[in-house]
């Protein structure tokens, strides 16, 4: 039987814990230009200015690069988020509701594993531990993701309304990183901002393109972020770390980035007629090692192979 493509997309089966159309659009997301820095931060980044990951982990090799404890925390909050969702997902592939959004997701995972060795690198710096000894060789209680990047996938519309929302946070973070004292999260957020430009825009597409598809699309677009809404507040928690690290012009308070994501992810919500759920926020914790309970079963997944053959090279 055929379905249009909205439909088909909304109701894509949903992930359990045990199994585990790109262009431009002119609402929200090429208006962050309106904020004046964000178009600098996005597209005047010289190649010179960002840093890969191998490139991270020579320097810390060589001892060129040595993250404070501070920056380090800062570090590993920022790698697991990515690590995590990059993890989510990765479980899309051949599951999309089209082949070529198989191939986006993948790539904006590809992304965000990018993102998390880096940040995890320069983690390690501190105390010598490898991108994969903190990925693969943590307990659950050692991370320190935030709840919206650990929530199960979903349906299809549930995962398009959490990557719009990371989207439009990480976007704003590493806009503000770039100008960081700590050269090397600059140099990482150089690199990664220009990649969440393309997610941004992906997930605002899609969160359009739901909403205004058909009856059953729109619908599922709107209980997705009344799934998701809840878990927004924590992603812009202030906290003692991230006042010392402000003050010193490494990170930003988190806080800060809320005024630019309410008004460009509003922009969109309101072209796609949809209105901010009204929820109370989860109490969150993840930046404490308090978790819930869907961490587990992913980091189980994950973290299973490492752990039987520790050493190998894949």
């Amino acid at each position: 039987m055929s379905t249009s493509p909205e439909t088909a997309a909304a109701a894509a089966p949903a992930e359990t814990e045990e199994s585990g159309g790109h262009g431009d659009i002119s609402v929200g997301v090429k208006g962050s230009g309106n904020s004046g820095e964000a178009t600098a931060s996005a597209t005047r980044i010289t190649p010179g200015n960002a840093l890969r990951p191998e490139d991270i982990a020579l320097a810390v090799s060589r001892g060129t690069a040595k993250p404070s404890a501070d920056a380090a925390e800062f570090a590993l909050r920022l790698g697991d988020d990515a690590l995590v969702l990059a993890q989510r997902l990765g479980h899309w592939i051949s599951r999309a509701p089209e082949l070529e959004e198989d191939i986006a997701l993948g790539n904006i995972a590809l992304d965000q594993l990018g993102h998390a060795r880096s940040f995890l690198s320069y983690a390690g710096g501190l105390d010598g531990r490898s991108e994969d000894d903190l990925a693969y060789f943590r307990r659950e209680p050692e991370f320190r993701s935030v709840e919206i990047f650990e929530l199960p996938n979903g349906d299809f519309a549930v995962t398009i309304a959490r990557q719009f929302v990371v989207s439009y946070y990480q976007f704003e973070l590493y806009r503000r990183l770039t100008q960081s004292t700590d050269a090397t999260l600059a140099g990482i957020a150089a690199k990664a901002v220009k990649e969440v430009d393309y997610h941004r825009d992906h997930s605002a597409q899609w969160v359009l393109r739901l909403a205004q598809g058909t009856d059953e699309s729109r619908a599922k677009m709107i209980h997705a972020f009344k799934v998701i809404w809840p878990y927004v507040d924590e992603l812009f928690r202030d906290d003692e770390l991230t006042a010392r690290l402000s003050a010193a012009g490494a990170a930003v308070e988190p806080s800060s980035l809320r005024a630019d994501f309410d008004r460009l992810a509003g922009e969109v919500l309101a072209a796609a007629e949809l209105e901010i759920p009204k929820v109370q926020p989860a109490p969150g914790g993840g930046r404490r090692g308090l978790h819930s309970e869907h961490l587990g079963y992913l980091l189980a997944e994950m973290q299973v192979l490492a752990r039987e053959y520790p050493g190998a090279s894949w």
